[in-house]
């Protein structure tokens, strides 16, 4: 359990953010279920406090949400109206929280259930892996609501799924079924119906035994490397694979292997 007297965690576990620590995993939870967990700016600001400031001892971390669903996006009963100015800012401040769940120190995987929707997608979106149960749907229903996706939305989301179908939710209202959605690649993983989640804290500890520059590698060059010009790509992929197998925990590893103590990949 997270140590008590912490007042950064404190502070956002009274704004709907929760942090458990299983092992190296660091399970944070959305603690609005009557609202159907959705985000306030109270809430967003917790996101950003708690994965800014993970526990040393975290290697991989869990978002989920409590009760029937994993996030129904924006709480529109706190909407404010504001001039271009203040919702610049205002959007902003969504990007600042979604990017310390994408750019952090550790690999974040979402276990999402029933909504999945506007903010709760851009969320999820913002995570590493994301493992849906087969009652999670998906939607953005800003189009037809008069608004526009404001927290990272616009450019994760077509990564995940094209520009195309993102387009078609938000000017037709269209929601996505759990099984549609891992199709067309919301989720890498389908699950029964209420087993996201363990399903989600087991992938996480496995990502948690890596090496940690490795795991650094593949949250922060990655996706760099994919949207360079081949030869910047093939530049960077050089230095950093350079800088990652330099790592005294890789050499130990690659050495495990030659001398037989390393598992070998079997066929699943």
């Amino acid at each position: 359990m997270t140590k008590p007297g912490n007042p950064i965690l404190d502070r956002a576990a009274a704004n709907g953010v929760a942090l458990e620590m299983q092992g190296a995993v660091a399970v944070v939870r959305l603690c609005r279920p009557a609202k159907r967990n959705a985000l306030n700016d109270g809430l967003i600001e917790a996101l950003r406090d708690v994965f800014q400031n993970l526990p040393t001892e975290a290697g991989a971390a869990v978002i989920h949400g409590e009760g029937d669903h994993f996030c129904a996006g924006l709480d529109l009963s706190e909407l404010k109206e504001r001039d271009a100015g203040e919702g610049i800012h205002h959007s902003r401040g969504w990007h600042v929280a979604l990017n310390a769940v994408e750019q952090g120190r550790v690999p974040v995987v979402a276990a999402l259930h029933g909504a999945v929707v506007g903010g709760g997608l851009e969320l999820a979106s913002a995570s590493h892996i994301r493992v849906a149960d087969e009652s999670t749907f998906y939607a953005l229903p800003e189009g037809t609501r008069g608004i526009f996706v404001g927290g990272g939305g616009s450019v994760r989301v077509p990564k995940l799924i094209g520009a195309a179908r993102m387009t078609d939710m938000m000017l037709t209202g269209r929601v996505y079924n759990a099984q549609d959605g891992e199709r067309v690649g919301f989720a890498q993983y389908l699950v029964p119906t209420g087993s996201a989640l363990p399903k989600a804290i087991e992938l996480a500890a496995r990502i948690a035994t890596n090496a940690p520059l490795t795991n650094f590698a593949l949250m922060h060059a990655l996706p760099r490397i994919a949207e360079q010009p081949a030869d910047h790509g093939f530049f960077t992929e050089a230095l950093i694979s350079s800088i990652a197998q330099s790592a005294p925990e890789a050499k130990a590893r690659v050495r495990a292997f030659l001398e037989g103590k390393a598992a070998k990949v079997q066929k699943s």
